[in-house]
């Protein structure tokens, strides 16, 4: 785990972007939030639609301070933290000044690693190129499985028995092979009533 870089007694973090707009998948999509999108990933996930965030540069690191700011220009009660994969830093400055500010504090991972900070909700959506820790899978509130081809199904289901009971659980056709296999996960979805489709909204809207 990395520590943000420290100086003048602030904190910072490599910020490839940070957006309002509509969450787009999962539990809580169509509803508002803020995107805090952190830079760094060692997962490689080769169907990755954002895999400018896996490198980090020195020009991206933002001061806490600065993204407080820009955040309450905003009427935004929820923030949402991502990746990249955000739990490779220690997450517990960020939370912390997001809390301080009366905001929920969400993110999306992959589950590979331990999660540090204070979360309202913590959605796993892990990846077959690094597994997902038992710790995380016990404390995901929301278990969202990218499916490409059958075998996920089975992969998904493997994963769900770890989860814990009121976790939410959402299935998700990889974008560029979603046309190919929407009528077997329907067909999955029919028959296994406790998960629920999710769909990048935010790709048919063309929005961020």
């Amino acid at each position: 785990m990395f520590e943000p870089l420290k100086k003048n007694n602030q904190f910072y973090y490599p910020v490839m972007e940070h957006f309002y707009s509509l969450q787009g998948e999962g539990f809580f999509s169509g509803t508002p939030a803020y995107f805090i999108r952190l830079s760094g990933c060692d997962i490689d996930c080769w169907w990755c639609d954002v895999k400018e965030s896996w490198n980090v540069s020195d020009d991206q690191f933002v001061s806490l301070n600065d993204l407080i700011n820009t955040i309450n220009l905003t009427p935004v009660k929820r923030v949402v933290i991502t990746g990249g994969e955000p739990t490779l830093y220690n997450l517990e400055p960020l939370t912390k000044r997001l809390k301080e500010n009366n905001l929920q504090v969400h993110i999306e991972t992959s589950g590979a690693y331990p999660l540090s900070g204070n979360f309202d909700w913590v959605c796993v959506s892990p990846k077959r190129f690094k597994l997902p820790i038992d710790e995380m899978l016990i404390r995901a509130d929301e278990l969202k499985m990218i499916i490409v081809n059958r075998k996920d199904l089975d992969w998904a289901e493997a994963l769900e028995a770890e989860t814990k009971n009121e976790c939410s659980l959402f299935l998700q056709p990889e974008w560029s092979r979603r046309k190919k296999i929407i009528g077997f996960i329907m067909d999955y979805l029919k028959a296994n009533p406790e998960w629920c489709l999710s769909l990048q909204v935010h790709k048919y809207l063309n929005i961020p």
